[in-house]
């Protein structure tokens, strides 16, 4: 999202639930995707306000570089706006606006499920929420429906066969597709295939896959989230520039 001109300095994330290299901090949001602020000074403003001017997954965030990662719900207070963070069909984080409805609830994956003291169950997601007493049926690798205003689990859904899923790592980052099957490699990396909706195969890490709902999609997704081919991203751009007076038709070159 930076220039290429800018320089090489940006903000560097503050520690937080999401790893250094999968989270944007929260002024370059600001000031280079929602295009709020002309710069970090006028971003710093919007974020310091006494107020409060942005929510990120319902709670009100006044560090400047607070990192925003995937999956993360962004709402702007006063004009009531949320985004969700998803990934592109080209890895680049990408926001997609959503409902009032739809910013309660955030889909968390599931990293571990473990005993604690006092044989107390807990669940570790991905956005680093630590969840005791989960339900029984809820697995590592799964996803569930988390709400922010009560953080209580309002759902889950398996990972298993035919779910639909979204890559979140890898060659594949941000493309969605349904489960074709599963490959334990003992000793190695888990392999899944998945058929994404051009009717292509691609297989990944284990890691990579979030589940994003049962037959179809939990969630708003972003407009392009499946892989295209250089050809097919050349003939699309070639549909959308006019054409000029001097340049010959080639169809109808053929016709006559």
């Amino acid at each position: 999202m930076l220039s290429k001109v800018g320089g090489i300095w940006a903000s560097k994330p503050s520690s937080g639930p999401h790893k250094l290299r999968e989270c944007v901090p929260l002024n370059i949001l600001l000031r280079n995707k929602l295009k709020l602020a002309l710069n970090a000074k006028e971003a710093k403003f919007i974020v310091k306000s006494k107020d409060g001017n942005v929510a990120i997954d319902g709670k009100i965030r006044k560090d400047t570089t607070y990192p925003c990662g995937f999956m993360d719900v962004i709402t702007l207070v006063k004009p009531k706006i949320s985004y969700r963070m998803l990934y592109d069909y080209k890895g680049r984080f990408g926001l997609a606006k959503i409902s009032n409805n739809e910013s309660e609830f955030k889909l968390c994956r599931i990293k571990r499920r473990a005993m604690g003291p006092k044989n107390v169950p807990y669940v570790v997601t991905h956005d680093g929420r630590t969840l005791r007493f989960p339900d029984p049926m809820i697995a590592a690798n799964d996803t569930i429906k988390l709400n922010l205003k009560s953080n209580e689990v309002r759902g889950h859904f398996q990972f298993k066969v035919g779910a639909k899923v979204m890559i979140t790592g890898g060659n594949n980052i941000g493309r969605v597709g349904s489960i074709l099957k599963v490959e334990k490699h003992d000793g190695s990396y888990d392999i899944v295939y998945v058929r994404d909706e051009n009717n292509l195969e691609f297989s990944t890490r284990l890691n990579n896959v979030f589940v994003i709902g049962n037959e179809k999609s939990e969630i708003t997704l972003l407009k392009k989230h499946n892989y295209k081919g250089i050809i097919e991203e050349r003939n699309e751009r070639d549909a959308r520039r006019p054409k000029r007076e001097y340049e010959i038709d080639d169809d109808a070159e053929d016709e006559e």
